[in-house]
């Protein structure tokens, strides 16, 4: 008797990847390292000093005072679930923010993108860009099959990054969780393996000094670029 129920197809060869070593990640335009409170905390809280909105949709922040900013800093990253990076913007010589890998699942070839804490200085420039793109190219390499980023459905600005940075809308979790009080939903991005190699040519054209006027204006949008990529759209930013 023949068994005709479907299953998922086969991955051959599958290896599970490694846990991201955090060796520095060297761009034209960026530098990535790992997050050091020692290093790190006093340049990003000033970084940070007199723009609380970016922690509006964070689990943390905004933080009273630089010592306690170093203290979370040091205590989050002694954690081995989450994995951070230092900004450090190579035109403004400047460190601008951070990132992080987080849900790290080798052994189904998953890894997210998040806890992201951009100054309004590095927002939207080619620093903030090639960070993603550093990021995401080491996880592909790696040989990860699923690269997410997850954000407050409520958060506009989140969700537009994610549809430029080329991560397809796969829908959103209802009641997903509880941060500072308050209800969150969360609306959920992934690339996969698949997409990366067009997403990375995306990227590099996106990125190339060719593409810029002399007042570093871009010429061709990324958003535009990405869109060949995605796999659909997000409807709360109308596709």
């Amino acid at each position: 008797m023949t068994d005709d129920r479907p299953v998922g197809p086969k991955i051959p060869d599958w290896t599970v990847p490694p846990v991201p070593d955090m060796a520095p990640l060297e761009g034209r335009y960026v530098r990535l390292e790992a997050l050091d409170a020692d290093r790190h905390a006093a340049i990003l809280f000033k970084a940070f000093d007199g723009h609380d909105h970016v922690w509006d949709y964070m689990p943390v922040g905004p933080f009273a005072s630089a010592a306690q900013f170093h203290r979370w800093m040091r205590d989050e990253t002694a954690k081995a679930t989450i994995l951070f990076y230092a900004i450090y913007d190579k035109d403004r010589g400047a460190y601008g923010g951070f990132a992080s890998y987080l849900r790290i699942k080798p052994e189904s070839g998953s890894i997210e993108v998040g806890f992201i804490a951009m100054a309004p200085q590095l927002q939207r420039t080619r620093a903030a860009t090639e960070a993603m793109l550093l990021m995401m190219q080491w996880a592909f390499e790696a040989g990860y099959r699923r690269y997410e980023w997850k954000c407050d459905a409520l958060n506009m600005p989140s969700r537009r990054a994610a549809q430029r940075f080329g991560f397809t809308f796969e829908g959103v979790f209802v009641q997903a969780t509880v941060v500072k009080g308050r209800n969150r939903d969360t609306a959920w991005f992934a690339v996969i393996d698949k997409d990366w190699p067009a997403l990375r040519e995306a990227y590099q054209f996106w990125l190339a000094p060719e593409n810029f006027d002399k007042d570093g204006r871009q010429i061709e949008r990324l958003a535009d670029l990405t869109r060949l990529v995605r796999r659909g759209g997000d409807p709360a930013q109308g596709g």
